[in-house]
Parts: C-alpha cells; sequence; structure tokens
C-alpha cells in the first residue's frame, strides 16, 4: 500500500485501506457464488453497507479528515476547488437508460 499525501495520515491510511480490502473480499463473495438468488445478494450487500460504515467508516472519517488538514497546509485546495469547477464529477447514468448526446 502506498503512503498518504501526508506523512501523518499513513498509519490512517493503512488501516482505512487493510479495513476496507478485508470488508469488500467479503462484499464479492455473492457476486461469486452462482446459486445465490437476487434477493439473497441484495440482502447481504444491505448489511456489508451497514457493517463497512461498523467496521471501517470511523478510520475512514479519521483518514478523511487528516487529508483535508493536509490539502489545506499544503496549499492545494485552490487547486482541487480549479479542477472541480473544469471538470465536475457527474451522476453516472442509469443502467437502463441510452447513453445522452451530451455523454460523448
Amino acid at each position: 500500500m502506498a503512503d498518504s499525501l501526508s506523512p501523518q495520515c499513513t498509519s490512517l491510511k493503512q488501516e482505512y485501506d487493510s479495513c476496507f480490502n478485508v470488508w469488500f473480499e467479503e462484499y464479492l463473495e455473492p457476486s461469486l457464488a452462482t446459486n445465490a438468488t437476487e434477493a439473497q445478494r441484495t440482502a447481504h450487500y444491505q448489511r456489508k453497507a451497514e457493517e463497512f460504515q461498523t467496521r471501517c467508516g470511523k478510520v475512514y472519517a479519521e483518514y478523511q479528515n487528516c487529508i483535508q488538514n493536509a490539502v489545506k497546509q499544503k496549499g492545494i485546495e485552490p487547486l482541487l476547488q480549479q479542477a472541480r469547477e473544469e471538470h465536475p464529477l457527474r451522476e453516472p447514468l442509469p443502467p437502463s437508460a441510452p447513453p445522452s448526446k451530451d455523454s460523448k
């Protein structure tokens, strides 16, 4: 795993990365099981989302706070804001919707 943007955030990043990787592997299990029903998968994914908050949510929030402080201290915040304005994130289209002419 790579170091964080700021050395004081690296231990939080490593803790979060480890937590997320374990959680995500368990999250994918029903996708790999061919005999699971759609209802079983949906229930599993809901439980896993709740479990993520319980297991990893606190360390994620701490890491995010550390990174936000590092971004401010390094003076990167204006560059990030400029990038967001120039290239805003857009909501993805629903799977059943055809792509619009604007998305090309």
